[in-house]
């Protein structure tokens, strides 16, 4: 095959993966200037997209990809990983079909798709970087670490990252990160709907402290097996932390067992599914260890 006609099927091929997706790519009214982009989640009328642009809780409006527009209402939202979730009273819609990010290789060509006007545009990149799980700056916790050079235009948050075949591999976001563009795998995606459907909300644990990462004198480093931990900087009145018994001055350097060197290690261990629950605190007080059992809050 020539180079011409090489470049002429991988061309064709875009821009077949852009029709497919395009069937389940929305517009979202849902802010003053202008609209975002969201992604059909079921046939009978969920839309997923990003939390950001969702700045009315009403007067919703998605636009079809059949040119018309329905109105939509809020079903829930997770500020901490930038997902919102709308419902609208349209039926027969096509739903994405998703990829798991586990079966992309960094270096695949990937789009960047969105519909913040009457039709889809799109943008080409590749996968840049594939990690391990990571907590974004609102402490959301992420499956998958998903990075792509693709640029994200305005309007396209809330929209997918599709691959070559038109599978979503991704809901495209301007607000997870600085500098580089991430997009939220699959399977970080199915979670957050599916508790949206539950509970309209996303539950996230909470004490009541403000804390500081320590160096742990030598001797509790080699009993504990840990550098460091959390030291205690004020106490929230009336919260879980207070009435707990926790004072300004612990450490904390364990929760339920597992270690606690960082900031980041205590709310991944503050997860919704701890809400309610006496859950057991290690800490040092006076140079010693101490357990201490704390029924864990649930965060505004």
């Amino acid at each position: 095959m020539s180079d011409t006609n090489t470049l002429t099927a991988l061309s064709d091929g875009l821009a077949a993966a852009v029709e497919t997706a395009g069937q389940s790519i929305v517009r979202v009214d849902a802010r003053d200037r202008m609209p975002a982009t969201g992604i059909v989640w079921s046939a009978d009328g969920l839309i997923v997209t990003a939390h950001h642009v969702v700045q009315h809780d009403d007067a919703i409006t998605v636009g079809l990809p059949d040119g018309s527009s329905v109105a939509a209402n809020l079903v829930g939202r997770d500020p901490s990983t930038d997902i919102a979730l709308l419902r609208t009273e349209a039926a027969s819609l096509t739903p994405a079909t998703w990829v798991e990010a586990a079966d992309l290789k960094v270096g695949n060509l990937v789009l960047a798709l969105g519909r913040p006007g009457r039709t889809v545009q799109a943008t080409l990149g590749v996968v840049s970087a594939l990690g391990d799980a990571w907590r974004t700056g609102a402490g959301g916790n992420v499956d998958r670490y998903l990075q792509t050079d693709v640029v994200m235009y305005a309007g396209f948050s809330g929209g997918p990252l599709v691959d070559v075949a038109g599978r979503v591999a991704g809901l495209n976001s301007s607000a997870l990160a600085r500098g580089v563009s991430v997009a939220l795998p699959a399977s970080t995606v199915r979670s957050v709907v599916e508790t949206l459907l539950a509970h309209g909300r996303v539950r996230r644990g909470y004490l009541g402290v403000s804390t500081q990462r320590v160096r742990l004198p030598a001797n509790l480093s080699e009993q504990l097996g840990q550098e460091t931990g959390l030291l205690i900087g004020a106490v929230v009145p009336d919260s879980p932390a207070e009435q707990a018994g926790l004072f300004m001055g612990d450490t904390i350097v364990a929760v339920a067992g597992e270690p606690v060197r960082h900031h980041d290690d205590l709310l991944a261990k503050l997860s919704g599914d701890r809400v309610g629950q006496p859950v057991p605190l290690r800490i040092v007080r006076g140079g010693q260890v101490v357990d201490v059992p704390v029924t864990v809050g649930e965060r505004e």
